[in-house]
């Protein structure tokens, strides 16, 4: 419960607030133009006020952080386990907050500021306290999941807030608020076990995250990544076997001390060869043309000199003057002079060939040795080439193991997680049926809310489906933004009760003007009543803004004076001083 809100800025409207319902009004001033509105007035900056004294984010555009109220500390009078305790923030100093009380009992206490002689807890632990001490979250801070609820998500419940989009449907306090937040922290305030929302968001974080590396693994730097694992166990066989032949190769290789100065000994050998093979061809070819010479070297036959001269003697009488006999004599001479020029021929030939073979033979045996070490194992750099070819075979069998373990390890999680989801939806199942008469209870509760308010009753709906629990709110005439606001009424009513009487909560419920806008006269005069006869009832606080000319006149019960629960500070629309900070802004 909220006893006062102060503040040490003078223009401030102190507030004080009495159990059960309390109604803050903005009335219209006497000397008020048409111009001038109460929407101004700070009814919603109460709200706001609200959150930054319960912990809120104070960013830069913050109200309290404006020039007009930076410097000014606001402080409330509330219950707090059992005790009433005071707490003080302010614009200049969001990060700290002043405590007085009994707080011997929190699980973080207040530190004694030296400087300024007051108690000071940090924003962040006081949120901590405040989970701890209205809603019973862990106490050890290392207990806390990371999907768990954390005390603003559901304080924020109970103070609904137009700015954040906390109008809109009942189960989101916020037009930010994830569904999974959502889901865990209605269950959390229905005494529902939360922890099964919480597994459902860490399944869909793990999908999440698999889906962006299937996204990420086909494109860019992570595509060759991608693929299923019977492929990449294919690949990865060829590798390994690609690899062990060349660490075999290289365990067997011999590297040849100068083998390139071998190599080319040997190849100089073979070119040496090859020229001794060209000139005894040309030697054998000269020997075969001698030898053909030689066969064809005879002296003229007789009776062909006889005729010859005998011809001569007729064709040139007187010029034959030498006898036949002493021609015949020439020419045998020269024939004796040319076979004997041709055998000299030939076996000069014959002499170089047979000099030439004796060196092919040596030069044969030399290369059959060189070629013999060269067989025997290889180059030092050839064998550095191997080495290197090897460690790449090596390190593309280490990638494909990689990538065979990351497609493994997307297709066992896939199959996990839809074993666990299933798990998940039947441990739901099992919760809601065992946790009947609670699930009973918010239905009836919220049925009984929603009939007060119109003729068919509403109904609050609670399944478990694969994707966690569902809470679904049905009022007829759902489409008019009256009936959807009467839903979110009839919601939260519902939550403060249970709450309330699971001793966990704030202890108040908060409705800003807002949540009555396009809601008939008579339903607003209805809710009111239920909101107070439910809060007197079960023992909670039930604040509500709304503006003079929206407060119903009629449609109460008779022994309802809806004027008795009127804040008697009032809010006003004249402009410098009427609302609640008493100052203009900007």
């Amino acid at each position: 419960m909220i006893h006062t809100i102060t503040s040490d800025l003078d223009s401030f409207k102190a507030l004080t607030f009495a159990p059960g319902l309390n109604i803050l009004l903005a009335e219209k001033s006497a000397d008020a133009t048409d111009r001038q509105t109460r929407n101004g007035a700070g009814k919603t900056s109460f709200v706001e006020l609200i959150h930054f004294l319960f912990g809120g984010n104070a960013k830069p555009d913050s109200i309290f952080r404006t020039d007009e109220l930076v410097a000014s500390a606001f402080e409330m009078q509330i219950d707090i386990g059992g005790h009433v305790i005071s707490a003080a923030r302010s614009g200049s100093k969001p990060s700290r907050i002043r405590i007085q009380g009994e707080t011997s009992h929190w699980p973080i206490e207040p530190a004694l500021e030296a400087k300024t002689g007051d108690l000071i807890l940090s924003n962040d632990n006081w949120k901590f306290d405040l989970g701890v001490l209205m809603f019973g979250l862990p106490a050890d801070p290392d207990a806390q999941n990371r999907f768990g609820a954390t005390f603003r998500s559901l304080f924020s419940y109970f103070a609904r807030r137009q700015n954040s989009g906390g109008f809109v449907q009942p189960t989101q306090q916020s037009g930010q608020q994830q569904n999974w937040d959502q889901q865990v922290a209605v269950s959390y305030l229905l005494g529902l076990d939360s922890g099964i929302s919480q597994e459902f968001q860490e399944i869909r974080a793990q999908e999440k995250a698999m889906a962006e590396l299937r996204k990420a693994a086909k494109q860019g730097n992570l595509g060759k990544f991608y693929g299923n694992a019977a492929d990449f166990r294919t690949r990865l066989a060829i590798a390994e076997t690609k690899a062990r032949q060349l660490q075999q190769q290289l365990a067997t290789f011999n590297v040849v001390p100068e083998y390139a100065a071998i190599e080319q000994e040997a190849s100089e050998i073979t070119r040496t060869i090859s020229a001794v093979n060209d000139e005894n061809l040309i030697d054998r070819e000269l020997i075969l043309q001698l030898t053909s010479s030689l066969e064809d070297e005879r002296p003229p036959a007789a009776d062909n000199i006889e005729k010859l001269y005998s011809e001569a003697g007729v064709v040139l009488p007187g010029t034959v003057g030498r006898r036949f006999d002493e021609v015949a004599q020439f020419h045998e001479a020269i024939v004796r002079n040319r076979q004997a020029h041709l055998s000299a021929e030939i076996a000069a030939a014959e002499g170089r060939i047979s000099t030439r073979v004796a060196e092919r033979i040596d030069l044969d045996r030399r290369r059959a040795q060189l070629m013999g070490i060269l067989q025997s194992g290889g180059a030092l750099e050839h064998y550095s080439k191997l080495q290197e070819e090897a460690g790449r075979a090596e390190a593309n069998v280490e990638g494909l193991r990689q990538q065979l373990e990351i497609a493994e390890r997307i297709e066992s999680t896939k199959v996990q997680l839809e074993i666990e989801r299933a798990r998940l939806r039947q441990a739901l199942q099992n919760d809601l049926h065992e946790r009947s008469p609670i699930v009973n209870e918010a239905i009836v509760i919220f049925e009984e809310l929603s009939q007060a308010l119109y003729e068919q009753a509403g109904n609050l709906t609670i399944a478990a489906t694969p994707n966690g629990p569902t809470f679904e709110v049905k009022i007829d005439s759902q489409r008019s933004k009256g009936i959807t606001n009467m839903q979110i009424f009839c919601f939260d009513l519902m939550l403060a009760e249970l709450a309330t009487r699971r001793g966990i909560g704030p202890g108040f419920l908060i409705h800003d003007s807002h949540l009555f806008d396009g809601v008939d006269e008579r339903q607003v005069a209805k809710a009111l009543q239920l909101g107070a006869d439910h809060a007197a009832r079960v023992g909670f606080q039930y604040i509500v803004t709304m503006n003079s000319d929206a407060l119903p006149q009629d449609g109460f019960r008779k022994d309802f004076d809806v004027q008795s629960f009127v804040n008697p500070t009032k809010l006003t629309d004249e402009i410098e001083t009427g609302g609640l900070f008493g100052v203009r802004f900007g």
